[in-house]
């Protein structure tokens, strides 16, 4: 069964504020591809574990550090940054050929916007490096919105792992690697998680993954009638 472990319900508010959820979106300028093969995505992949604390190293340098090839980059970040303050708490993501979803809990001050500005920033100089460009790759300013309870987090993290089934990038959730779902149906080994979310949803993976895939269908309708809309 997938079991919803509720937490006190709160406001909408126009900041973003410690101890609450948050769906964050951000794009990149006029739909460019910012992520074209495996390599990028896993830059971005190691982009959200790297800068959910608060450290003194530049990812740059980390990178070349002994213990990162010896543990492993998760193990490592694990191992040197297990009492470093955490900015946010990661429950969920989806990384899109033109676009990013996060679900983030805050845990300090300004914590989401301070993460979110360091990775997409991290992540332009890394891009623009391999392609020889200038310039921003995304759109200026981050989108939130505030989840008010875990029902409708659970709804919300089925909808992001749909994203690329609805687009049409795979057949099912499962077949696309760049997004959490794995980590919902227990097919990741622990050295390669990121997410935290037993605090808020009991997951039994088979219940979940029926849960997903059962909305297929709906999600792809929804998403055509949607757009003939707005044509």
């Amino acid at each position: 069964m997938v079991k919803i472990c509720y937490s006190k319900s709160t406001m909408r508010k126009s900041v973003l504020t410690i101890g609450e959820v948050y769906h964050i979106f951000t794009r990149s300028i006029a739909d460019y591809i910012v992520f074209n093969n495996d390599s990028e995505f896993d830059h971005m992949w190691q982009l959200i574990r790297y800068f959910k604390v608060e450290n003194g190293i530049k990812f740059s340098d980390f990178l070349e550090l002994k213990i990162v090839r010896q543990e492993g980059f998760n193990n490592a970040c694990n191992i040197l940054f297990k009492d470093n303050k955490e900015l946010v708490q990661i429950i969920a993501y989806c990384f899109m050929p033109t676009h990013i979803h996060l679900v983030l809990k805050q845990l300090e001050d300004n914590g989401i916007s301070k993460y979110i500005k360091d990775i997409l920033i991290s992540y332009t100089r890394y891009f623009n490096t391999q392609h020889g460009r200038k310039g921003p790759l995304w759109e200026s300013r981050f989108k939130s919105v505030l989840v008010n309870n875990n029902e409708q987090l659970l709804h919300l993290t089925r909808y992001i792992h749909l994203n690329p089934v609805t687009a049409k990038f795979v057949n099912k959730p499962y077949e696309w690697f760049n997004s959490s779902y794995k980590e919902y149906i227990a097919d990741v080994v622990d050295n390669s998680k990121v997410c935290q979310f037993s605090d808020l949803l009991e997951i039994q993976p088979s219940m979940y993954s029926k849960f997903v895939n059962n909305q297929i269908a709906y999600q792809r309708e929804s998403a055509k009638i949607k757009k003939l809309l707005l044509e």
